[in-house]
């Protein structure tokens, strides 16, 4: 028998899906993508083809193992780590999904979430969930396709008709489907439903019974690192590895930042921004628009919970500016743009396309440009763009402290727009705290290749893996104060501009 030299890491994204090997150092040995097609019906509609990306995760598993030439046999367990909230439901004989996965960005359970805020406001279910009543999280969507499609209700009634995210697909098609699938979550990702209780760490009958869900549909919910069973032998391995570690994507970046202490915090630069802040074993209700969830449980270990603030559109804004107006081809290149001006010539680019998320929650919010001039050029729209996420994070970040009393002095980042320099020093200039980047940049991954790893006693302890963190790269604060807090002033401004946008 080969000896246990790697751990794997299926990162299933919005965009893509990945499979990564992480030696014993935490270091990427080999690692393949391969992105999905973004589905949009109508406006606000966002969809995932759930069998696209099973098919997908299966090419990118052959291929990475063909391109280092490694015996699957070598491979200690298996971690997954998921975009959160997207909501998949598929009849367990058939193993087929009913419609398309309902992705996290969509809006079409606004009427939901709209007559449930009419009876005790849209906090109402804060205290058991930890969470603001929004189109965003998984329960709306599973209610909206029971409510819209009668065979799926009857179905999930008898115990056919199985919800997952897209952890909860893949672990089950990973273990056999139809034959033998398992049915499981983790905490981190049932946080995400708005169905869990956060202290009993179960699902919430009120709570079903007010979204009027069949408990028999709901997967269990487990750990984020323990043995949960073994893939097929007819899967893409080939063999029985153990499946031991499960993580949404942004609790698996805070897990892979080695953020294990409370006052520890990650940004996730990717589709959209997400900030997470290690409060230890005690949940914090927050008051300031953010979202209370489980950081991480690791096997009999009490749970750790966080304080999240979501952005929505962050890398996505940089691919609509290519995809949508055709001002760049490549993502990198609005690094360059924004670089051939010194400034935003007084523009501010607010992306609510989905309305606003964290500290908002207000989904009549749509995107606007404020401060347009005839001076303004394509590099001014550019260096708004990148300025947009760093302005969101700012506003997520001074939530954080005041909900967690905690001063943060520092902030650890990753994620796609962490290759734009000029975005980072200014992120850092913003908050006037340094940015650091960690040497493996895949921390989502690395996140649930440790909880998997942990679980099988690949590693020994969080100790062990706070050892293989390694700075990349650090940027200080450079700007006057003075400077960027005039510029946060305008960017309030533009934000209230975009509200009350979509009249009821």
């Amino acid at each position: 028998m080969p000896s246990k030299k790697y751990v794997g890491a299926i990162d299933q994204g919005t965009t893509s899906t990945r499979f990564i090997l992480f030696n014993q150092s935490g270091e990427t040995v080999v690692s393949h993508q391969l992105e999905q097609k973004q589905i949009f019906p109508q406006a606000g509609w966002v969809e995932h083809d759930a069998q696209e990306i099973w098919k997908n995760t299966g090419e990118v598993i052959r291929t990475a193992l063909e391109k280092a030439n490694i015996n699957p046999l070598e491979i200690a367990s298996i971690g997954i780590t998921n975009q959160r909230e997207t909501t998949v439901v598929w009849n367990k004989k058939t193993g087929k999904p009913y419609q398309n996965a309902i992705v996290w960005q969509d809006t079409r359970t606004a009427e939901i979430c709209e007559k449930l805020t009419q009876d005790g406001g849209q906090r109402r279910f804060a205290p058991k969930t930890g969470l603001p009543l929004a189109t965003y999280f998984s329960g709306p969507k599973i209610k909206w396709i029971l409510d819209h499609f009668p065979e799926v209700r009857k179905d999930a009634l008898k115990g056919d008709a199985l919800f997952g995210n897209m952890d909860t697909w893949i672990i089950w098609q990973l273990s056999g489907g139809i034959d033998r699938g398992i049915h499981i979550t983790d905490v981190t990702n049932a946080s995400r439903t708005m169905l869990m209780n956060l202290e009993t760490l179960e699902w919430e009958e009120e709570m079903l019974s007010i979204f009027g869900i069949p408990r028999a549909m709901l997967p269990q919910i487990r750990s984020s690192s323990e043995v949960y069973g073994v893939t097929s032998k007819t899967g893409p391995f080939g063999c029985e590895i153990p499946i031991a570690g499960d993580l949404g994507d942004q609790h698996a970046a805070l897990f892979g930042q080695a953020c294990f202490s409370p006052g520890e915090a990650k940004n996730t630069y990717g589709t959209g921004c997400f900030l997470l802040l290690n409060t230890g074993e005690k949940s914090v209700e927050s008051k300031n628009g953010l979202l209370t969830t489980l950081a991480y449980k690791i096997g009999k270990e009490k749970a750790c919970y966080a304080l999240e603030g979501s952005v929505a559109i962050a890398g996505a804004l940089v691919q609509w500016i290519r995809d949508n107006l055709g001002l760049i081809k490549t993502a990198p290149e609005i690094d360059i743009l924004a670089q051939s001006v010194s400034d935003n010539g007084g523009v501010y680019f607010v992306p609510a396309f989905s309305g606003l998320f964290a500290p908002y929650w207000q989904s009549d919010a749509r995107g606007i440009i404020a401060g347009l001039t005839r001076y303004v050029n394509k590099g001014h729209l550019a260096r708004a763009v990148l300025e947009a996420t760093a302005f969101q994070t700012k506003e997520v970040f001074d939530a954080m402290q005041k909900d967690s009393k905690i001063a943060l002095n520092s902030l650890k980042v990753d994620g796609g727009m962490t290759a734009s320099g000029l975005l980072m020093q200014f992120q850092s200039d913003l908050l006037n705290v340094p940015v650091f980047l960690p040497k493996v940049a895949e921390t989502t991954a690395l996140g649930a290749s440790y909880a998997a790893g942990l679980a099988v006693g690949f590693w020994k302890n969080k100790e062990e893996l706070r050892q293989n963190w390694k700075l990349s790269k650090e940027w200080k604060p450079k700007m006057p104060m003075k400077e960027s807090k005039k510029l946060y002033q305008y960017w309030l401004k533009a934000v209230q501009k975009s509200m009350n946008w979509v009249e009821k």
